[in-house]
């Protein structure tokens, strides 16, 4: 029996640890074995191989989906989007705890990606938010379906927590600033004025809307 799904959504460009059919799109296929080895898999000092290698990569429209695959398995020689060992050892160092959306959606739609310990955390707080079942969400993760409520678990009561501390947050109190007042010296600005007794630096309130028709005309007397 077949089935039609009405999913129409073009799949993302992002490719999992066990897809390999962006192979045949490399400017590398075809290459012999050994030409292959000679320009990917350089001796240390091969620098010739390393250059002929990098402008191979440069133009090849699977340099990003090459370094991820290399990334994701962790393999630690050759050349692989353009980047050495050496060069690709600081971003190995950095994979785990690195927070890429794109892989993020790429595990919703399906694919078999490696996601990081951030990844697969913001993976289980949308499950949540959505209302997911441990099932689904077990399914997504590729985890064991008691894990999976665990996690929901612990995301509820993380979620509960926090909004029981903003509700028990007490506000601190705020410190009642005083505005230094200068000594009453004849003779000085901070004289008292002559009318009513108010010092010339203390501000006194105006009111706009009363005062704004008299300014206009004083100004356009001006002018």
């Amino acid at each position: 029996m077949r089935y039609i799904t009405t999913d129409d959504a073009l799949p993302p460009a992002l490719r999992g640890i066990a897809d390999h059919s962006w192979h045949a799109r490399g400017v590398c296929q075809g290459m012999s074995p050994a030409e292959a080895d000679r320009l990917f898999f350089p001796t240390p000092r091969g620098h010739r191989a390393i250059a002929e290698a990098r402008e191979v990569c440069g133009r090849c429209p699977v340099r990003t989906e090459c370094f991820n695959y290399a990334l994701d398995n962790a393999i630690p020689e050759g050349i692989w989007g353009g980047l050495t060992a050496s060069e690709r050892l600081a971003w190995r160092k950095k994979a785990a705890d690195r927070l890429d959306y794109t892989r993020v959606r790429a595990a919703f739609r399906g694919r078999d990606v490696h996601l990081s310990t951030p990844e697969r955390k913001t993976v289980v707080r949308h499950a949540y938010a959505r209302g997911w079942s441990a099932e689904r969400l077990a399914y997504v993760l590729g985890i064991d379906l008691d894990w999976a409520r665990d996690q929901l678990r612990e995301e509820r009561e993380a979620i509960d927590n926090r909004d029981r501390y903003a509700l028990h947050q007490e506000p601190e109190p705020q410190e009642q600033k005083r505005t230094p007042q200068a000594p009453n010296t004849p003779g000085t600005g901070n004289a008292q004025g002559p009318h009513d007794g108010t010092p010339h630096d203390t501000p006194v309130p105006v009111d706009r809307q009363k005062h704004t028709p008299e300014l206009i005309a004083q100004l356009g007397k001006a002018a």
